[in-house]
């Protein structure tokens, strides 16, 4: 397979189903910003962590390639022609968001409770979290925009949701597990 096609030398791109689209289409910026959270997340999984966050970071990435799919969709060539889904992959499920909420309360539980916002950083780990956590937060705002134009899967945007939250707390697990200070924001007085 050549990695180079050259149908995108003239600024557009084809979505699953062929549809060609500028490539600053909204559901390409919602796609790309899925694909660019999930790099995030393998550099956090190749930092020094427990291996039970990087087996469940290893299972986020593979659920947002689900996600990349869903959205590289052209919801008007998504269904063939035979009724049957174009997209042969799983689709994101409630378990899956009801993972990242169990995983968070476990988390959460080993911590302090959280008085005041969180100043990012205290540990290369930490920021990559927390660089994560606001591309996120990207992904879904574009989704959400995506969604407002052309319907998609709501499981997609509670599953962007949830993850964010998810790198919120892991951000505070790691500051704790790595013995990293945790610097609380307390606004200037005026």
């Amino acid at each position: 397979m050549k990695i180079y096609t050259k149908t995108g030398d003239t600024g557009t791109t084809a979505l699953f189903g062929g549809t060609r689209v500028p490539k600053y289409h909204i559901r390409i910026e919602s796609y790309g910003t899925v694909d660019e959270l999930n790099s995030h997340l393998g550099l956090i999984r190749d930092q020094e962590i427990d291996n039970r966050y990087k087996e469940l970071l290893m299972n986020i990435q593979d659920r947002l390639f689900t996600v990349g799919a869903i959205l590289a969709t052209d919801p008007e060539k998504a269904v063939l022609k035979s009724g049957k889904d174009r997209l042969n992959i799983p689709k994101i499920s409630d378990s899956d968001i009801e993972l990242l909420e169990s995983e968070m309360d476990a988390m959460n539980d080993a911590l302090p409770p959280m008085t005041h916002f969180v100043l990012p950083g205290g540990h290369t780990t930490v920021s990559y979290c927390h660089i994560a956590r606001c591309v996120c937060r990207r992904a879904e705002r574009l989704a959400t925009l995506l969604h407002s134009e052309e319907p998609i899967n709501e499981a997609v945007l509670r599953y962007l949701n949830r993850l964010s939250d998810y790198l919120f707390v892991l951000a505070r697990k790691l500051s704790n597990d790595l013995k990293a200070e945790e610097i609380k924001w307390i606004p200037e007085k005026l």
